[in-house]
């Protein structure tokens, strides 16, 4: 049975995870409201601007609906803001700024910095296996701090946990669907 992915569709990359969820054989729709909350078994935020997002969120009456079906376990995945949103804590975030929570996880925005510093690379995902995810961070956040109900998927030479997973919910620091990346959108279908 097909089943139906969502996409929050209120800024951000909304085409491109629709794109890689279709090719992947999803019946796929867009979200704005809350009663299109009732018509899926799994959800992508997508990147974009996290505040943005947050903000318009509010606007169309889907923030607290959206997190009453995470915290009952609604399959999630979020893709750079996506991982800002569902983290429980943010870091430089702008004022007033909150996120629907879900993930443990303390998130700082933005932290490699401008536009011009973002970058691609290969990473490390033993979870999936061979060959390295082609990953590319456009501002993206990182993983400060993992708590004890999430693991870590990936991270940089550095240190700094790029993937995470807690339960339900899936999210990553970088655009799988920026580089054609489709393991991780395969990861977070298994779950629906």
């Amino acid at each position: 049975m097909t089943r139906t992915v969502g996409v929050l569709a209120l800024q951000g990359n909304v085409r491109e995870h629709e794109a890689m969820l279709a090719s992947l054989g999803a019946r796929v729709v867009r979200v704005r409201r809350p009663e299109e909350l009732a018509e899926i078994d799994g959800l992508v935020l997508p990147g974009g601007e996290s505040s943005t997002i947050d903000k318009l969120s509010r606007a169309f009456g889907v923030r607290d609906p959206l997190i009453e079906r995470i915290r009952d376990g609604l399959p999630v995945f979020g893709t750079c803001a996506g991982l800002i949103l569902l983290a429980d804590r943010i870091v430089d975030g702008i004022e007033g700024q909150q996120t629907f929570g879900g993930l443990d996880a303390t998130v700082r925005r933005n932290a490699f910095g401008r536009q011009t510093e973002s970058f691609e690379t290969e990473l490390d995902v033993p979870e999936l296996g061979d060959p390295p995810v082609r990953a590319a961070f456009i501002r993206a956040p990182v993983i400060e701090e993992l708590g004890s109900a999430a693991r870590a998927l990936a991270t940089l030479p550095d240190g700094h946990v790029v993937a995470a997973e807690q339960g339900a919910i899936l999210a990553t620091s970088f655009h799988p669907e920026q580089t054609g990346e489709s393991r991780l959108h395969e990861r977070f279908l298994a779950r629906l």
